[in-house]
């Protein structure tokens, strides 16, 4: 273990302690307040853990949870562009991805060369949403403000005005590819918020 090695490592945890200061639009599940983007990969990976009993047979829970803990550090840089606002249409944008890449190599820049490779491999692999680890965690990471604005009387479905429909296509479609039962479960539980 070299001073170097450790320096880029710290280097790299004090930049993602950063992420605790991004603000999102969903709030926490009592309302109280938003939560920010670190409070959302914690949460993100609990859901992992939790929720593993939802995934594909084959699935790597281990690697699921590491992909949440890394997937949402570009928002140091860019900032969350919430799916539902009027901004949403820039949440897929070419624009976005390439702001979101550009801050990958950045901050996965500041590792040593091995963990740096391995960190942006699974953060590419969740972008991607191709394989069965990433389709599962990227429907945890739409599933999850589903629940806070089921819990909080509607958050941002109605700072928004999303329909079901919308719901539907910008959410549900990616939590049925990664986790089909749970997006069963989880839209009957919604259904009547929308009726």
């Amino acid at each position: 273990m070299t001073d170097d090695r450790l320096a880029a490592q710290f280097a790299f945890l004090n930049e993602a302690d950063r992420l605790k200061s991004v603000l999102r639009a969903t709030t926490l599940c009592d309302g109280s307040r938003p939560e920010n983007s670190g409070e959302h990969s914690w949460h993100l990976a609990l859901y992992a853990l939790t929720l593993a009993d939802q995934a594909e047979p084959g699935v790597d829970i281990n690697r699921v949870i590491r992909m949440l803990l890394l997937h949402d550090l570009v928002e140091i840089d860019v900032g969350d562009v919430p799916i539902h606002s009027a901004n949403g249409a820039a949440h897929a944008s070419t624009a976005t991805q390439e702001a979101e890449s550009r801050a990958a190599d950045r901050i996965f820049g500041l590792l040593p060369p091995d963990q740096r490779d391995d960190f942006r491999a699974l953060w590419d692999e969740f972008e991607a949403a191709e394989t069965p680890d990433a389709r599962f965690a990227k429907s945890l990471d739409r599933v999850q403000p589903v629940m806070a604005n089921l819990q909080s009387g509607g958050g941002t479905w109605i700072t928004y005005d999303v329909t079901f429909d919308q719901l539907q296509s910008r959410v549900g479609s990616k939590i049925e590819r990664g986790a089909p039962r749970l997006w069963a479960w989880v839209r009957e539980k919604v259904r009547p918020f929308f009726a």
